[in-house]
């Protein structure tokens, strides 16, 4: 099994960072109904405002390769244009559990 963790921090004021982060929360959360490779997903949104990332995600997925397929599926795709244009940075780790 393969973990898929990634954080985003978006462009704009407190209140345009919420709104696209609320957006993608919600497609990315109705993914696993759209994605077969796709076991479980959890969206999370920085409540803690030292911290300068906006939102976390973990996908959980059976293989390494099964993590390229989640990638480049069209839904995923499209969950993605919903930040485009607001997207600051963005950090990845990709891990096996046992």
């Amino acid at each position: 099994m393969v973990r898929h963790v990634v954080m985003f921090k978006f462009e704009g004021d407190d209140r345009e960072r919420l709104e696209v982060a609320l957006k993608f929360k919600e497609a990315l959360e109705a993914l696993p109904s759209q994605i077969e490779v796709l076991q479980s997903i959890e969206v999370g949104l920085n409540m803690n405002p030292a911290e300068a990332w906006d939102l976390v995600l973990t996908a959980t997925v059976a293989s390494f390769p099964d993590v390229a397929t989640y990638s480049a599926h069209p839904a995923h795709v499209d969950a993605c244009k919903i930040i485009a244009g607001h997207k600051k940075d963005r950090a990845c780790v990709d891990y096996a559990v046992d």
